[in-house]
């Protein structure tokens, strides 16, 4: 056992700040693993502070792409969904509007899924140096995604005042399924991010992955379209139930959840956060060999 801490005669214990112990023994790492998170939770700050200035730190692009990209999208879905294939929105909501609350969750979850999944061999240097839980490097990875998703807010803000439309007090729920929305993308994420280290291919899966599901998924239509029958099959997507959770949040009484596809869309979102972690876990004291 190695015991790393401050040298005898540094000072009067007494008056010294408390430090804490490094101890390297076998299978401690395992028993602490869960506490070590929130001891190393300095080192995820300084990750995810340094993924956002990278993204936006003297750099105009940055800003932009985070409102061109979903404004751009909701124009096409608009257009293409609203207007030649003529599909409803959800009562009277406008159907920018309904197609926008589509998008924050969506471009939520798309984001994480790119960031995180690549970003342990983005910090391979770090992962081959250190000890510390590598769990923190794709959630801090995800911080990104938090600051584009405010910037998206506060685009959808700008468009309910100039359609005046408002929501109602079901706003105040809207936190929970921004959460709702960041574990269902964690799970697959991590999935991904340990897969990535050893399978090199699987950063050319997830792009298609996030394309896929951009269709197959109720981002420019209301899921209310799909017949009645189907409709619990197709809470298998568990991006529906987040969907339709943002939509029922912020169009104000328009839009409605289907309760039996909904509670099956938080059981397969806690199915792949489960085995996320259970897979990260596994391969992740091989990563400093195979990184």
């Amino acid at each position: 056992m190695t015991s790393l801490s401050d040298p005898p005669g540094s000072g009067d214990a007494a008056a010294a700040p408390a430090t804490r112990r490094l101890v390297l023994e076998a299978g401690r790492a395992e028993r602490h693993y869960w506490a070590d998170l929130w001891h190393y939770r300095e080192l995820f700050a300084i990750l995810a502070w340094r993924d956002v200035a990278v993204r936006y730190k003297q750099t105009v692009i940055g800003v932009a792409w985070a409102v061109i990209r979903p404004f751009l999208t909701m124009v096409v879905f608009t257009v293409i969904f609203g207007r030649v294939a003529q599909l409803p929105a959800d009562g009277n909501a406008p159907y920018a509007v309904m197609v926008f609350a589509g998008m924050l969750p969506w471009f939520l979850f798309a984001t994480i899924m790119t960031e995180a999944s690549n970003s342990l061999v983005s910090n391979s240097p770090l992962v081959g140096k250190t000890y510390f839980p590598r769990l923190i490097i794709p959630s801090a990875a995800a911080v990104v995604s938090l600051v584009d998703f405010a910037v998206s807010l506060a685009i959808l803000a700008v468009l309910m005042l100039w359609f005046g439309f408002l929501p109602d007090a079901r706003l105040l729920l809207l936190p929970v399924f921004v959460v709702l929305a960041v574990l269902t993308a964690l799970g697959p994420a991590l999935l991904l991010s340990a897969l990535n280290v050893r399978y090199r291919d699987f950063r050319f899966i997830v792009p298609f992955i996030v394309q896929f599901g951009l269709y197959v998924s109720p981002v420019g239509f209301s899921s209310a379209v799909v017949p009645e029958q189907w409709r619990v099959l197709y809470g298998l997507n568990p991006m529906v139930s987040v969907i339709d959770g943002f939509r029922w949040c912020l169009l104000g009484g328009e839009a409605s959840l289907h309760l039996p596809s909904f509670l099956l869309g938080l059981g397969v979102t806690a199915l792949f956060l489960w085995l996320g972690i259970r897979v990260f876990r596994r391969t992740e004291r091989t990563f400093a060999d195979l990184i």
